[in-house]
């Protein structure tokens, strides 16, 4: 390739530039942000892979601009492909979809027709946007949208152009042909090429033009090594955690100390406009709160599992509070972190209580605190662990207790056809000698006041219900009285000592185990709670009563 045929091309790149839309040239000019594609395994040409990378509403969109340009452009330049292979005689198979763009399947045909061709214009391509005649096209200024637009067009016009001189050359004046190979040389480049300069800082000040106040978002973060971050780019450097116990400011962002040592736990995050009014410490067990200085900003939390909420894109003082519960317990292990600027002030402890604080901190620990929730944990690898309603009843026959809840205990049915037929509530019973527990997997009835009154008027009666929505409720009954049905954690229990005894303890303004807190009071009040091995026979018995709508 001589100093001709760069100038020819750089006569008519502006002309080809100036039709294309800012819209797919931006799109493509984007493409070495965009993961590598993935391409199918058999055999293509690679300038047909990089062309099924590109969106297809890009192609359209570039085909039916620059058409009429193409069409009409005259180019004169000097002969380059003179040593190609003559094109070959006979016939051929060639397969087509209605649902390919025309530039796409008109490129595929002359890439089986003429390979050498397509190499001829990747080649030619390649040298003449390394030419320093087309070097001030590849310059790019303005915000994000404008420097992405140029840079895409820049590369594109140059292969459209290179790619109708020598196809027209070698006899091979289709317009979408030309369009379909210079999209797919141009993505292919684009992929490989960097960024022009000045768009990370065009990047940061879109991010910043954009950023709102406040914000907040919950994501899973994968744990390594115990630890994870809230980072503005490499994992920062940190210490064993002595201080506090839980979280260490570095340079370039903060590393939290987890319970576990590897696997996922959720996190969320929050960024504050103006600092907390007051520390929130309950259903938590750690919370400090620490200083760090964000170099550039838009930190976030690595190694992060999902897209989560940045910190704000620009540099600054920020105080930091982390918050930790179930450390010393990997089942529940969660965290909130809260951002807000505020200049720099020494660590504050709000709340210490965990075992592993208390070992990080060179602290004696403190005593294994008895949750008796935590033995209901099973409930969430059974079928209930959607939605249910557990009853337990207490001084009636198990023909009875079916009778109270609407349905016919001589007339049985088959669990496994009543299972997945929502036409009517169904339940199943299980009579244990003198208590019958009663299970519904898509009913409510067992927290229902005439319910609980009929099948306590011998005895005790107790239900916990829970659905996908989170919503709740706990009943107590006995002797044909309700005496308290409430949502944990926000109704009132009844002043009944019985009632009370059977909460005591129980953190019901913690939403965490919720359910099974709910399970525990039901076993607590009736002296019979639920197991395993009774859904176990349940499903063993197969038996079920539909409750009459």
């Amino acid at each position: 390739m001589g100093e001709n045929f760069a100038a020819a091309v750089a006569a008519a790149v502006p002309v080809v530039r100036a039709v294309l839309p800012p819209a797919p040239a931006a799109a493509l000019g984007r493409l070495a942000l965009e993961p590598p594609p993935r391409f199918p395994d058999w055999p293509e040409a690679e300038v047909v892979r990089s062309l099924r990378s590109v969106p297809s509403w890009v192609i359209e969109r570039v085909h039916g601009a620059v058409e009429l340009t193409l069409a009409s452009l005259t180019i004169p330049a000097p002969a380059v492909t003179g040593e190609l292979t003559p094109p070959q005689s006979g016939s051929f198979g060639f397969l087509s979809s209605d649902s390919e763009a025309e530039a796409v399947r008109e490129a595929r045909l002359l890439i089986q027709f003429r390979p050498d061709l397509i190499d001829l214009i990747a080649d030619l391509t390649a040298a003449v946007t390394a030419d320093e005649a087309l070097a001030p096209f590849l310059t790019a200024e303005g915000d994000e949208a404008a420097i992405a637009a140029a840079h895409g067009a820049a590369h594109l016009s140059i292969a459209l152009v290179t790619t109708a001189i020598a196809a027209r050359e070698a006899g091979q004046p289709g317009i979408a042909a030309i369009v379909g190979i210079a999209l797919g040389v141009a993505a292919g480049r684009l992929r490989a090429t960097p960024m022009p300069a000045g768009y990370a800082e065009a990047v940061r000040e879109k991010e910043r033009a954009e950023y709102r106040l406040p914000r907040s978002g919950t994501t899973f973060v994968d744990v390594r090594d115990h630890v994870f971050a809230l980072t503005e780019g490499a994992f920062p450097a940190f210490g064993d955690f002595a201080e506090n116990g839980l979280a260490e400011a570095a340079a370039g962002g903060v590393v939290i100390r987890a319970g576990t040592e590897a696997g996922s736990v959720r996190v969320g995050v929050r960024v504050l406009a103006e600092p907390p009014a007051e520390a929130e410490t309950h259903g938590w067990e750690e919370v400090v709160d620490l200083s760090w200085r964000a170099e550039h900003g838009g930190a976030a939390l690595a190694p992060s599992a999902g897209v989560g909420v940045t910190t704000p894109p620009w540099p600054g003082e920020y105080r930091v509070r982390v918050h930790a519960y179930g450390r010393d317990d990997p089942e529940e292990e969660s965290y909130d972190v809260w951002v807000w600027a505020a200049p720099a002030e020494p660590p504050r402890v709000h709340a210490r209580a965990d075992r592993l604080g208390h070992r990080l901190r060179g602290e004696p620990e403190p005593a294994l605190v008895d949750r008796p929730e935590v033995r209901y944990r099973w409930i969430r690898r059974s079928n209930l662990a959607v939605a249910a309603t557990v009853t337990v009843v207490t001084g009636l026959p198990a023909a009875e207790v079916v009778r109270g809840f609407g349905a016919d205990p001589d007339r049985p049915e088959a669990l496994a056809e009543l299972r997945p037929a929502y036409a009517d509530p169904w339940l199943t019973a299980l009579d244990l000698g003198g208590v019958v527990l009663v299970i519904e997997e898509n009913g409510y009835l067992g927290s229902h006041e005439e319910v609980l009154t009929a099948v306590s008027r011998t005895g005790r009666a107790a239900s916990m219900f829970w659905n996908v929505n989170a919503v709740t409720r706990l009943s107590f009954a006995r002797g044909g009285e309700v005496l308290a049905s409430f949502e944990p954690g926000l109704g009132e229990p009844a002043a009944d000592p019985e009632v009370t005894a059977a909460l005591a303890g129980l953190d019901l303004a913690d939403y965490r185990d919720l359910d099974e807190k709910g399970l525990v009071a039901v076993e607590r009040f009736t002296g019979r709670g639920l197991h395993a091995e009774d859904l176990e026979d349940i499903e063993r018995a197969g038996v079920a009563y539909r409750i009459p709508g």
